[in-house]
Protein backbone atom coordinates (compact mmCIF):
# COMPACT_ATOMS: atom_id res chain seq x y z
CA UNK A 1 0.00 0.00 0.00
CA UNK A 2 1.56 3.39 -1.52
CA UNK A 3 1.80 6.40 0.92
CA UNK A 4 -1.29 8.45 1.15
CA UNK A 5 -0.88 11.08 3.54
CA UNK A 6 2.17 13.22 4.71
CA UNK A 7 2.41 14.79 8.54
CA UNK A 8 4.93 17.43 9.16
CA UNK A 9 5.52 17.72 12.70
CA UNK A 10 7.15 20.98 13.67
CA UNK A 11 8.40 22.64 17.14
CA UNK A 12 7.11 20.34 20.14
CA UNK A 13 5.70 17.38 17.31
CA UNK A 14 8.75 15.49 16.87
CA UNK A 15 7.06 12.24 16.71
CA UNK A 16 3.66 10.74 16.66
CA UNK A 17 3.24 8.04 19.76
CA UNK A 18 2.21 5.11 19.66
CA UNK A 19 2.36 4.57 15.67
CA UNK A 20 2.04 0.61 14.91
CA UNK A 21 3.91 -1.02 12.53
CA UNK A 22 6.29 1.96 12.19
CA UNK A 23 9.33 1.93 9.79
CA UNK A 24 11.92 4.68 9.26
CA UNK A 25 12.35 5.66 5.39
CA UNK A 26 15.80 7.71 4.57
CA UNK A 27 15.33 9.48 0.95
CA UNK A 28 17.24 11.53 -1.19
CA UNK A 29 15.95 14.06 -3.76
CA UNK A 30 17.39 16.18 -6.49
CA UNK A 31 17.51 18.79 -3.84
CA UNK A 32 19.40 17.09 -1.60
CA UNK A 33 18.02 15.59 1.91
CA UNK A 34 15.17 16.19 3.95
CA UNK A 35 15.34 16.93 7.66
CA UNK A 36 15.35 13.46 8.84
CA UNK A 37 13.71 9.93 7.98
CA UNK A 38 10.02 9.25 7.05
CA UNK A 39 8.57 7.43 9.59
CA UNK A 40 5.80 5.33 7.52
CA UNK A 41 3.17 3.46 9.65
CA UNK A 42 -0.67 2.74 9.10
CA UNK A 43 -3.25 4.61 11.26
CA UNK A 44 -6.98 3.73 10.79
CA UNK A 45 -6.19 2.06 7.59
CA UNK A 46 -4.46 4.26 5.69
CA UNK A 47 -0.42 4.49 5.50
CA UNK A 48 1.21 7.75 6.72
CA UNK A 49 4.39 9.20 6.56
CA UNK A 50 5.87 11.71 9.86
CA UNK A 51 8.10 14.08 9.03
CA UNK A 52 9.93 16.00 12.01
CA UNK A 53 11.01 19.22 10.07
CA UNK A 54 13.44 20.40 12.29
CA UNK A 55 15.38 17.26 12.42
CA UNK A 56 15.94 15.38 15.24
CA UNK A 57 16.69 17.05 18.26
CA UNK A 58 15.49 19.78 16.64
CA UNK A 59 19.05 21.16 15.00
CA UNK A 60 17.66 22.86 11.70
CA UNK A 61 17.09 26.90 12.13
CA UNK A 62 14.03 28.10 9.96
CA UNK A 63 15.78 29.66 7.64
CA UNK A 64 17.96 26.34 7.33
CA UNK A 65 15.76 24.14 6.65
CA UNK A 66 15.50 22.31 3.13
CA UNK A 67 11.78 22.78 2.22
CA UNK A 68 12.33 21.18 -1.37
CA UNK A 69 13.94 18.14 -0.15
CA UNK A 70 10.97 17.40 2.63
CA UNK A 71 7.84 17.96 0.21
CA UNK A 72 9.76 16.46 -2.53
CA UNK A 73 10.43 13.45 -0.42
CA UNK A 74 6.74 12.90 0.43
CA UNK A 75 5.37 13.26 -3.46
CA UNK A 76 8.07 10.36 -3.85
CA UNK A 77 6.87 8.42 -1.19
CA UNK A 78 3.30 8.98 -2.95
CA UNK A 79 1.16 11.43 -0.80
CA UNK A 80 -1.56 13.19 -1.85
CA UNK A 81 -2.22 15.29 1.48
CA UNK A 82 -0.24 16.67 3.73
CA UNK A 83 -1.23 17.87 7.76
CA UNK A 84 1.30 20.55 8.85
CA UNK A 85 1.48 21.15 12.42
CA UNK A 86 3.66 24.39 13.81
CA UNK A 87 3.99 26.45 17.03
CA UNK A 88 2.76 30.16 16.41
CA UNK A 89 2.56 33.39 18.34
CA UNK A 90 -0.82 35.09 18.38
CA UNK A 91 -1.57 38.44 17.28
CA UNK A 92 -4.86 38.76 18.51
CA UNK A 93 -6.11 39.31 21.91
CA UNK A 94 -8.84 36.21 21.13
CA UNK A 95 -6.35 33.44 20.05
CA UNK A 96 -5.17 32.36 23.30
CA UNK A 97 -1.93 30.52 24.27
CA UNK A 98 -3.41 26.71 23.32
CA UNK A 99 -5.71 27.58 21.16
CA UNK A 100 -5.42 26.60 17.38
CA UNK A 101 -5.98 28.14 14.65
CA UNK A 102 -6.37 27.15 10.85
CA UNK A 103 -5.46 29.96 8.43
CA UNK A 104 -6.23 30.38 5.00
CA UNK A 105 -4.05 32.94 4.00
CA UNK A 106 -0.08 33.91 4.15
CA UNK A 107 2.04 37.19 4.37
CA UNK A 108 5.71 36.30 2.87
CA UNK A 109 8.06 38.64 5.09
CA UNK A 110 11.20 35.86 4.47
CA UNK A 111 14.09 36.66 2.83
CA UNK A 112 15.10 34.91 -0.20
CA UNK A 113 13.97 31.28 0.35
CA UNK A 114 13.75 28.91 -2.75
CA UNK A 115 10.05 28.17 -2.64
CA UNK A 116 9.44 26.81 -6.09
CA UNK A 117 10.65 23.22 -7.76
CA UNK A 118 10.75 24.78 -11.35
CA UNK A 119 13.68 26.91 -12.96
CA UNK A 120 16.94 25.17 -14.60
CA UNK A 121 14.99 24.73 -18.05
CA UNK A 122 11.45 24.89 -17.21
CA UNK A 123 8.90 27.66 -15.60
CA UNK A 124 5.74 27.01 -14.64
CA UNK A 125 3.06 29.77 -12.56
CA UNK A 126 0.46 27.92 -10.43
CA UNK A 127 -2.46 29.72 -8.78
CA UNK A 128 -1.83 30.59 -5.14
CA UNK A 129 -4.46 32.82 -4.10
CA UNK A 130 -6.08 30.32 -2.04
CA UNK A 131 -2.44 28.80 -0.44
CA UNK A 132 -4.15 25.91 1.25
CA UNK A 133 -6.32 23.08 0.68
CA UNK A 134 -10.10 23.95 1.46
CA UNK A 135 -11.34 20.60 1.71
CA UNK A 136 -7.81 19.73 4.09
CA UNK A 137 -8.43 22.25 6.18
CA UNK A 138 -12.26 21.64 6.59
CA UNK A 139 -11.23 18.04 7.57
CA UNK A 140 -8.70 19.67 10.32
CA UNK A 141 -11.15 22.05 11.43
CA UNK A 142 -13.98 19.31 11.90
CA UNK A 143 -11.35 17.07 13.78
CA UNK A 144 -10.23 19.42 16.03
CA UNK A 145 -13.68 20.78 17.02
CA UNK A 146 -14.30 16.52 17.83
CA UNK A 147 -11.63 16.28 20.36
CA UNK A 148 -12.66 19.52 22.25
CA UNK A 149 -9.35 22.38 21.07
CA UNK A 150 -10.29 25.52 21.07
CA UNK A 151 -9.55 26.30 17.21
CA UNK A 152 -10.69 29.30 15.00
CA UNK A 153 -10.72 28.76 11.57
CA UNK A 154 -9.19 31.26 8.42
CA UNK A 155 -6.93 33.85 8.97
CA UNK A 156 -3.93 35.07 7.70
CA UNK A 157 -0.22 33.52 8.84
CA UNK A 158 2.90 35.99 9.12
CA UNK A 159 5.86 34.00 7.58
CA UNK A 160 8.84 35.51 8.96
CA UNK A 161 12.14 34.99 8.59
CA UNK A 162 13.60 34.55 12.24
CA UNK A 163 14.98 32.87 13.73
CA UNK A 164 14.80 35.62 16.22
CA UNK A 165 11.48 37.29 17.34
CA UNK A 166 9.59 40.28 16.03
CA UNK A 167 10.69 43.51 17.36
CA UNK A 168 7.84 45.57 19.13
CA UNK A 169 7.70 47.38 15.68
CA UNK A 170 7.37 44.46 13.75
CA UNK A 171 4.40 43.07 15.96
CA UNK A 172 2.07 45.93 16.07
CA UNK A 173 2.49 46.34 12.39
CA UNK A 174 1.42 43.24 11.96
CA UNK A 175 -1.71 43.77 13.88
CA UNK A 176 -2.16 46.89 12.27
CA UNK A 177 -2.46 45.02 9.22
CA UNK A 178 -4.96 42.75 10.56
CA UNK A 179 -2.58 39.49 11.00
CA UNK A 180 -3.72 37.04 13.19
CA UNK A 181 -0.43 34.27 13.95
CA UNK A 182 3.02 34.51 13.46
CA UNK A 183 5.47 31.89 12.42
CA UNK A 184 8.84 31.01 10.50
CA UNK A 185 8.04 27.53 8.53
CA UNK A 186 4.87 26.97 6.79
CA UNK A 187 4.97 29.40 3.76
CA UNK A 188 7.27 27.90 1.24
CA UNK A 189 5.97 24.44 2.67
CA UNK A 190 2.55 25.39 1.00
CA UNK A 191 3.82 27.07 -2.16
CA UNK A 192 5.82 23.51 -3.04
CA UNK A 193 3.19 21.56 -1.89
CA UNK A 194 0.82 22.85 -4.12
CA UNK A 195 3.31 23.09 -6.96
CA UNK A 196 3.98 18.77 -6.31
CA UNK A 197 0.24 19.02 -6.90
CA UNK A 198 -0.57 17.84 -2.86
CA UNK A 199 -3.11 18.93 -0.58
CA UNK A 200 -1.83 21.32 2.41
CA UNK A 201 -3.42 22.57 5.46
CA UNK A 202 -1.56 24.31 8.25
CA UNK A 203 -2.37 23.28 12.27
CA UNK A 204 -0.78 26.51 13.68
CA UNK A 205 -0.44 26.01 17.36
CA UNK A 206 -0.64 29.28 19.81
CA UNK A 207 2.13 28.88 22.14
CA UNK A 208 2.49 32.56 23.28
CA UNK A 209 1.25 36.20 22.86
CA UNK A 210 3.75 38.32 20.28
CA UNK A 211 5.61 40.67 21.78
CA UNK A 212 3.03 42.96 21.24
CA UNK A 213 0.70 42.35 24.59
CA UNK A 214 1.68 43.84 27.64
CA UNK A 215 2.62 40.07 29.28
CA UNK A 216 4.25 38.98 26.57
CA UNK A 217 7.11 41.57 25.56
CA UNK A 218 9.84 39.30 26.42
CA UNK A 219 9.43 35.95 24.49
CA UNK A 220 11.58 33.49 25.63
CA UNK A 221 11.86 29.88 25.09
CA UNK A 222 11.56 29.02 28.23
CA UNK A 223 7.42 30.77 28.24
CA UNK A 224 6.31 28.48 25.48
CA UNK A 225 8.20 24.93 26.69
CA UNK A 226 5.04 23.88 28.45
CA UNK A 227 2.75 25.09 25.88
CA UNK A 228 4.64 23.63 22.96
CA UNK A 229 4.18 19.96 25.04
CA UNK A 230 0.46 20.25 25.32
CA UNK A 231 -0.08 22.07 22.18
CA UNK A 232 1.95 18.39 20.54
CA UNK A 233 -0.44 16.39 22.38
CA UNK A 234 -3.78 18.38 21.02
CA UNK A 235 -1.79 18.30 17.53
CA UNK A 236 -1.51 14.12 17.95
CA UNK A 237 -5.16 13.84 18.60
CA UNK A 238 -6.32 16.29 16.01
CA UNK A 239 -4.50 14.72 13.49
CA UNK A 240 -5.43 11.08 14.21
CA UNK A 241 -9.08 11.97 14.50
CA UNK A 242 -8.19 13.95 10.77
CA UNK A 243 -7.03 10.80 9.09
CA UNK A 244 -9.62 8.66 10.07
CA UNK A 245 -11.92 11.26 8.48
CA UNK A 246 -10.01 11.72 4.82
CA UNK A 247 -12.26 10.25 1.77
CA UNK A 248 -10.51 8.27 -0.42
CA UNK A 249 -10.50 10.46 -3.71
CA UNK A 250 -10.03 13.92 -3.65
CA UNK A 251 -12.36 16.52 -5.16
CA UNK A 252 -10.48 19.75 -5.23
CA UNK A 253 -8.34 21.52 -7.41
CA UNK A 254 -5.26 20.58 -5.67
CA UNK A 255 -4.41 17.20 -7.84
CA UNK A 256 -3.85 19.57 -10.95
CA UNK A 257 -2.62 22.44 -10.13
CA UNK A 258 0.13 22.73 -12.61
CA UNK A 259 -2.68 21.40 -15.64
CA UNK A 260 -2.44 25.19 -16.71
CA UNK A 261 0.93 26.48 -15.06
CA UNK A 262 3.55 24.96 -17.39
CA UNK A 263 4.64 27.86 -19.86
CA UNK A 264 7.77 26.32 -21.30
CA UNK A 265 7.40 23.83 -24.75
CA UNK A 266 8.91 20.44 -23.68
CA UNK A 267 11.31 19.99 -26.58
CA UNK A 268 13.48 22.45 -25.15
CA UNK A 269 13.21 21.56 -21.05
CA UNK A 270 16.72 20.02 -20.43
CA UNK A 271 16.45 16.01 -20.20
CA UNK A 272 18.02 16.45 -16.92
CA UNK A 273 15.85 18.77 -15.39
CA UNK A 274 12.45 16.35 -17.77
CA UNK A 275 14.26 13.18 -15.35
CA UNK A 276 14.53 15.30 -11.72
CA UNK A 277 10.93 16.32 -12.32
CA UNK A 278 9.35 13.59 -13.45
CA UNK A 279 7.24 12.74 -10.55
CA UNK A 280 5.54 16.07 -10.98
CA UNK A 281 5.21 16.88 -13.93
CA UNK A 282 5.62 13.93 -16.17
CA UNK A 283 1.85 13.47 -16.88
CA UNK A 284 1.92 16.88 -18.37
CA UNK A 285 4.48 16.66 -20.63
CA UNK A 286 3.45 13.19 -21.88
CA UNK A 287 0.29 15.19 -23.06
CA UNK A 288 1.72 17.71 -25.22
Amino acid sequence: MSVQIGIIGGSGLYEMADLPDREEVKLTTPFGDPSGPYVVATLHGRRVAFLARHGAGHRLLPSDLNFRANVFGFKLLGVERIFSASAVGSLKEEYRPLDLVIPDQFLDRTKGRISTFFGRGIAAHVSFAHPVCPALSAIAYEAAVTVGARVHRGGTYVCMEGPQFSTLAESNLYRAWGMDVIGMTNLQEAKLAREAEVCYTTLALVTDYDCWHPDHDHVTVDMIVANLKQNARTAQRIILEAIRRVPAERACGCGSALATAIITRPEVIPEETKRELAPIIAKYLDRR
